[in-house]
């Protein structure tokens, strides 16, 4: 299975006043879409994707475990050292599903509050994992897929410096033990361990290109 993540940035901001008027600040807006092709190419049948949000709705929105992060995590897994918001609710309206979280109090979370505070524009990014079959000019997620976030806060990941997450969805998934193993990793990702200082950026600029050609 590879990692296979989608940006939205249709959210908004909310902020309200909480308890002794400590403000409350709340994401909300189109999470995940369903029977679209995307600006990845990709489609979730709606089958496929009501059947993976039922299941994640149950383990871990009612559980208050539906974590996400901010930025661009190279795996599938959460990591809690980088949670900035809580997942509250996310449900069907139509082909979208709209979720709203809540903004934590951790590190990143309040990285999120000043972001917000200072009008910077937000977008999220579901991330899973699962297999494609191609069927035209689209991608098409298979019945494997699970959902690891419904939603990372990041800004607009079809720039140059998020050439990260596109590298990320090239490593096979495999559980191994129980846990999540990235079995091979991309030559993409030595040759950028590898660039010299002075070409980084020019190192950064050929990756993307080839991340794009390979969508």
């Amino acid at each position: 299975m590879k990692l296979i993540a989608e940006f939205n940035e249709t959210i908004s901001p909310i902020i309200t006043e909480g308890v002794n008027g400590k403000k409350d600040y709340f994401i909300e807006g189109v999470f995940m879409q369903a029977d679209i092709k995307n600006r990845n190419g990709r489609v979730y049948p709606k089958s496929i994707m009501e059947k993976e949000v039922n299941r994640y709705k149950k383990e871990f929105v009612e559980k208050d475990r539906a974590f996400g992060e901010l930025g661009h995590p190279e795996g599938p897994t959460i990591n809690l050292d980088k949670v900035s918001h809580l997942i509250q609710s996310l449900e069907l309206e139509g082909k979208n599903y709209i979720g709203k979280a809540k903004v934590l109090s951790t590190p990143n979370g309040e990285i999120v509050k000043a972001l917000i505070n200072d009008g910077a524009k937000l977008g999220v990014s579901s991330r899973g994992l699962g297999s494609l079959e191609q069927k035209g000019n689209a991608q098409y997620v298979k019945d494997d897929f699970q959902l690891a976030t419904a939603g990372d806060i990041v800004a607009d990941p079809s720039a140059p410096e998020a050439f990260v997450e596109g590298i990320m969805e090239g490593v096979e998934w495999v559980y191994q033990n129980g846990i999540l193993t990235a079995l091979q990793v991309e030559d993409m990702q030595k040759e950028l361990k590898s660039a010299r200082l002075n070409k980084l950026e020019e190192t950064k600029l050929n990756l993307w290109k080839r991340f794009v050609e390979s969508l």
